[in-house]
């Protein structure tokens, strides 16, 4: 049964694309804000017509930056679901068929380590899309895990918005299936996209899974970070902590919403 549902979601969310991709290349929305908008309303199409759920505990910072642990190629389109927003990303996605022209037009900022350039470019975006009052999305582990754990923290664009003088709210995403998908299948395998897993084999087994949900935790307050801008590995280990700890923390009596 996996494989037909794997195959009918993947005809529905090929048709997400289709629709949602001609739209932009008809449209061509110029600004950042029409841009944010579009991948808000394509990602909480595709994640409503998925049947992929989202629980959320604390509140989408309206600007400033957003930092979070990183599972999978799903995580983008969960946190722009939630809210409009820019994010930064490894310039390599910019190279993917279709996604990657889809991702350049709706104001991906694109960074390439080891350029100087890019480092500069990624900046200016960043500012751009902050003084546009748009919350900057993006991972320092800089590539995705299994999810049993945080990878490093690099503190390349945590010192560019301490610059900016920009809040930081930490956020920690993790991802759970229904026992109906068998005992044998494991989130760390079949959501989490890391290693030397092929992209769309991987896809094509998630897209067949039942009961996928997005559990989502923001930080009440923004990061308070106790150095400047010379100081951008304390404030990679300060960020590392305040996620770390999202990830540790029980719901508590906060507000839980479903999307």
């Amino acid at each position: 049964m996996s494989f037909f549902r794997s195959l009918l979601r993947s005809i529905h969310l090929v048709g997400y694309f289709v629709v949602y991709g001609t739209e932009l290349l008809v449209k061509r929305p110029s600004t950042r804000e029409a841009r944010a908008d579009w991948l808000h309303r394509f990602a909480a199409s595709a994640l409503h017509g998925l049947g992929i759920e989202i629980e959320v505990t604390g509140e989408f910072p309206s600007h400033g930056a957003v930092i979070s642990n990183h599972l999978s190629y799903l995580d983008i389109i969960v946190f722009a679901a939630l809210h409009p927003c820019v994010f930064v990303s490894k310039a390599e996605v910019a190279t993917y068929p279709v996604l990657g022209w889809m991702t350049t037009m709706s104001g991906t900022v694109y960074v390439a380590r080891g350029h100087g350039d890019s480092a500069m470019k990624a900046r200016e975006g960043m500012e751009a899309a902050l003084k546009a009052g748009l919350p900057v999305v993006f991972f320092p582990e800089g590539m995705t895990s299994d999810g049993t754990g945080l990878l490093k923290f690099h503190g390349g664009l945590l010192g560019q918005l301490l610059a900016f003088d920009s809040p930081v709210t930490a956020a920690h995403l993790c991802y759970s299936i229904s026992p109906e998908n068998g005992p044998d299948v494991k989130v760390s395998e079949r959501v989490c996209y890391w290693g030397d897993v092929v992209l769309l084999p991987h896809i094509f087994h998630f897209l067949g899974l039942r009961g996928v949900k997005a559990q989502m935790r923001f930080a009440a307050q923004p990061i308070a970070f106790s150095g400047d801008v010379a100081h951008r590995k304390r404030a990679a280990r300060e960020a590392w902590a305040a996620v770390a700890e999202l990830g540790e923390v029980g719901r508590g009596t906060e507000e839980v919403h479903h999307f």
